[in-house]
């Protein structure tokens, strides 16, 4: 009983940070990402009845502290195929992981994925986002491509996960400016506990969320690049202010990632159809129309201490490697 599955990162344009119920896992405000082409991750699940505990290995290396949630995940699709085996996980990314480059979500939507296909679970597609959620928080996203809504649904114990634009609906591209290899010193998770806890922005941040997210979702509907850089570039900063007035301080910013901000403001200035968003970390993304990329490319690529520039599209959902 084996399977593997591939899963891209994503990358929120409007932002989720913050959880009403850490038990559950649960977001705070709901989200609007991109399934990224460029990046992926893929995972092999094998279940073994000789196996007497779940096994995790990530780039080749045992992962102790991820084990757990990763035993959650397959404990609920074990429960659902009436299955106990254990399980090898072997996880691998071909891009920096626990960077701000959402690793974690594109490693449990492969997980969850290649899970229900070894145990030949025909789970409905809430069902793996729901799972999937217990790992990450943004892990639903990467099950779906192109422009993905993830709809908190406060009020209720779940949330909902959609497309609202294939990758072939609105071409746009997205520019990688790695700036560090380095995981980060606090993870989301933490982060976003100390966030609520401490900082004086929070309550107005999620305060605040419903009508960029609603604004987000016409500017897509409406093909308006203009109006969805200007939200994403305020919600991106709204959050990392929330982030930076949190006790103590998260910066996830590094000099090279200033810089690149500064850059692509100099770009839309000169009418370059570009904007940027950051995640929890050090990498900047920018956001463009097709005819734009190599230009951005270009000019990201020459800002002092950016290591590396990866060109992405629009992807799929995740996927079983056949």
């Amino acid at each position: 009983m084996q399977a593997t599955a591939l899963a891209h990162p994503n990358v929120a344009l409007i932002k989720y940070w913050g959880k009403r119920d850490p038990a559950r896992n649960l977001p705070a405000v709901g989200s609007l990402s991109l399934t990224l082409s460029g990046l992926h991750t893929r995972t092999l699940v094998r279940f073994d009845e000789g196996l007497m505990a779940d096994q995790l290995l990530l780039n080749g290396k045992p992962d102790a502290r991820a084990l757990p949630r990763v035993s959650r995940c397959l404990d609920l699709l074990r429960a659902r195929a009436g299955v106990t085996s254990k399980a090898i996980v072997e996880s691998t990314n071909d891009f920096p992981t626990g960077a701000g480059l959402a690793s974690s979500a594109s490693g449990y939507a492969a997980l969850v994925k290649a899970a229900a296909a070894a145990l030949k679970l025909e789970a409905e597609a809430d069902f793996l986002a729901e799972v999937a959620r217990i790992g990450s928080g943004s892990a639903p996203r990467s099950l779906y491509g192109g422009i993905v809504l993830l709809d908190a649904a406060v009020g209720t114990d779940t949330t909902v996960c959609r497309t609202v634009a294939e990758p072939a609906d609105w071409p746009l591209q997205v520019v990688v400016a790695v700036t560090s290899r380095a995981a980060k010193e606090i993870g989301s998770t933490g982060g976003m506990e100390s966030s609520r806890d401490t900082s004086p922005y929070y309550q107005a941040w999620v305060a605040t969320h419903a009508p960029d997210l609603a604004d987000g979702l016409q500017a897509v509907a409406a093909r308006d690049f203009e109006r969805l850089a200007d939200l994403s570039e305020q919600s991106c900063l709204k959050m990392h202010a929330v982030a930076m007035t949190s006790q103590p301080p998260l910066i996830y910013w590094s000099g090279a990632t200033v810089e690149c901000m500064q850059r692509i403001h100099s770009l839309r200035r000169k009418g370059v159809p570009v904007f940027y968003t950051i995640d929890a970390g050090p990498q900047l993304k920018a956001i463009c129309l097709p005819e734009a990329v190599v230009q951005v490319r270009s000019e990201l690529a020459k800002v002092p201490g950016v290591l590396d520039v990866i060109l992405c599209k629009l992807g799929t959902g995740a996927w079983i490697e056949r």
